[in-house]
């Protein structure tokens, strides 16, 4: 997962979290795709890593610019920062032939799940996983959803 700033760290931690439940293994880096954009090269080569999670404020370049960089899925998450607006624009308004997964506005527990379910893809386990998770829902509210 890389985030854009260090400030970003707080809901980067809830994304920790979610794949945590899961097992599924996440490390967190710290690299701007205008102040360490060589930083972020070096994060994008990574063979290990199936799926990106890419979250920034304001101008959100990140997720866009790892997608540049790499053929794997990449999961933007734009961040509440001023309006939001901005960020939400900037994740989802990519050009033909890049494509970002975009989650709502700080939606860290749903970038954790759109990149689980695509991993369970790869990973049987996690498709199981997933669907013992969603059947909480048919008997119990998640927390965060809707009542």
């Amino acid at each position: 997962m890389l985030v854009g700033s260090k400030s970003d760290l707080e809901v980067a931690e809830k994304v920790r979290a979610r794949l945590d439940e899961f097992h599924v293994p996440c490390s967190v880096h710290v690299a701007s795709a205008h102040r360490t954009p060589d930083k972020v090269d070096r994060l994008v080569r990574d063979p290990e890593t199936d799926v990106f999670i890419a979250m920034a404020g304001l101008s959100a370049a990140l997720p866009g610019v790892v997608a540049a960089r790499t053929l794997k899925p990449v999961v933007g998450v734009p961040l509440h920062r001023g309006l939001g607006l901005d960020s939400l624009l900037s994740v989802v308004q990519m050009p033909p032939g890049i494509p970002v997964a975009a989650v709502g506005l700080d939606a860290a527990e749903n970038a954790a799940l759109l990149a689980t379910a695509i991993l369970a893809l790869k990973y049987p386990e996690l498709n199981r996983a997933l669907e013992q998770y969603r059947a909480k829902w048919r008997d119990e509210p998640v927390p965060g959803s809707p009542p």
